[in-house]
């Protein structure tokens, strides 16, 4: 009975505080980063991890690569906890960014060599049931309830369009890779969902290029417009979002280039959203999960530092101003010797670059969740907690005071309780309001658990 008085105390409290933002009510989206070499395989994971989120990012795309996750055939590929499985670095990455506040999204891709007859990762299984296992494994671990932390934010495969991810492309001159992914993707998705009917799954992760046709002695790829045409054939596909990597054409390249529809930089992903919608005859959520500028001296073939920056404020608010678009992650962190590319927001030596700093300013107002709510009634309003979900863990209740904002205007407040879902999520209810429709607002939530660890997060509801 005295934890509800704890919740009180400590909401109550959080009103003498001023709201971190409330000048503007624009859409927001998760922002973060990708770089496996800081985040996962450094000595100093948690330190960059920590760095990474002072930038005001709340998201690390990682990737799971099957293939040197599970070199040899475990004996019970269902059991995370089988020998076989190498996955200590993983485990460490979903606890450190939950302590910093960050959530985990994770792309699974790359065959090893016992499941797809002794051929390199971009071979797919010759048992999708296989592939299907192992997701499914991955998705029970990190579902919340397992005490390996939570994992809601998941894609199948890298760079599908590519045969350099993905063998074969063609058959003849027949393009079969799409229908290939199609049904690897279709079991993935059944088995994530299966263990966590929370998460939400991305298709694609295409690649910004290719050329629809192959080519002697050149590695086939298939441009991401024509992958999408035709993976639209595969029945029975669902899919929460399409990910994609818009990056320019060359090192030097602006970020609105013009290229040639049907590939897809940022100037054409306008174009690659309405033949998405045109596919799949609804909208569809687009998540930018690759994008970046190299910078010299690291790559002599870059861009200036100074350059960089502007271009990094120039993409993300592309992205912030296209209402299909809701997530942004740059690649990567900080530059290294173990990362080939060179399109850190950091120095090796961890110094920061210029575009350290236009980054997180953009980040610190773009970055939060999005709630599209039915006007004229009572929302109920979703914010993610990761630090706390750590510390409490999924099931423990919150206490929390929450602000809803018209621009400048206050429009309502209050202090519920709500339940960590395993997702690493609270929902509550902004009592006293009824958004107006088409109208967009900005909510931020102080939330605290019951040993009075705080939190806070930022978040907009549209209304529809």
């Amino acid at each position: 009975m005295r934890k509800p008085h704890r919740f009180a105390l400590l909401a109550a409290l959080t009103l003498l505080v001023v709201p971190a933002a409330t000048a503007s009510a624009a859409r927001q989206m998760p922002i973060g980063f990708f770089d496996d070499v800081s985040f996962r395989f450094s000595p100093a994971a948690q330190q960059n991890i920590d760095a990474a989120a002072s930038t005001g990012a709340s998201i690390i795309h990682t990737s799971v690569n099957w293939s040197t996750i599970a070199p040899t055939k475990p004996a019970n590929a269902a059991n995370g906890d089988d020998p076989a499985y190498r996955l200590t670095d993983l485990d460490d990455l979903v606890a450190n960014a939950s302590r910093a506040g960050m959530r985990v999204m994770m792309n699974v891709t790359g065959t090893p060599k016992w499941a797809n007859g002794g051929h390199t990762p971009n071979y797919l299984p010759k048992s999708s049931s296989t592939f299907a296992t192992f997701v499914r494994m991955l998705a029970t671990r990190y579902n919340g309830h397992n005490g390996h932390g939570s994992v809601s934010l998941w894609s199948i495969w890298n760079e599908p369009n590519l045969q350099q991810f993905l063998y074969p492309q063609y058959s003849g001159k027949t393009i079969v890779s799409a229908a290939h992914y199609g049904a690897l993707f279709k079991v993935a998705y059944a088995a994530i969902k299966s263990a966590n009917p929370l998460a939400k799954v991305a298709v694609g992760e295409t690649s910004a290029q290719g050329r629809d046709k192959p080519a002697k002695g050149v590695s086939a790829t298939v441009s991401p417009g024509t992958f999408a045409k035709m993976l639209a054939r595969v029945r029975g596909l669902k899919f929460d979002a399409w990910a994609h990597h818009p990056y320019p054409t060359a090192r030097t390249a602006k970020p609105l280039e013009k290229v040639r529809y049907p590939n897809v930089t940022l100037s054409t992903l306008p174009t690659f959203e309405k033949n998405l919608k045109k596919y799949f005859h609804r909208t569809v959520p687009v998540w930018i999960t690759e994008y970046g500028h190299e910078t010299r001296p690291a790559q002599p073939k870059g861009i200036s530092t100074s350059l960089q920056a502007s271009y990094a404020k120039q993409a993300l608010t592309i992205a912030r101003n296209d209402p299909n678009i809701q997530m942004f992650v740059w690649f990567t962190f900080r530059d290294s010797a173990g990362n080939p590319w060179k399109s850190g927001v950091e120095n090796t030596n961890g110094s920061h670059k210029p575009s350290f700093a236009a980054f997180s300013a953009l980040a610190r107002l773009i970055n939060g969740t999005l709630t599209t709510v039915k006007a004229g009634r009572t929302p109920t309003i979703t914010v993610f907690v990761p630090q706390l979900a750590a510390n409490a863990g999924a099931g423990a209740t919150v206490g929390l005071t929450y602000h809803v904002w018209d621009g400048k205007s206050q429009v309502a407040v209050g202090q519920p309780t709500a339940v960590i879902a395993g997702d690493e999520s609270i929902k509550f209810t902004a009592t006293g309001f009824k958004p107006v429709k088409g109208k967009t607002y900005s909510v931020t939530a102080d939330v605290n658990d019951a040993n009075g660890v705080t939190e806070s997060a930022t978040a907009s509801i549209t209304a529809t």
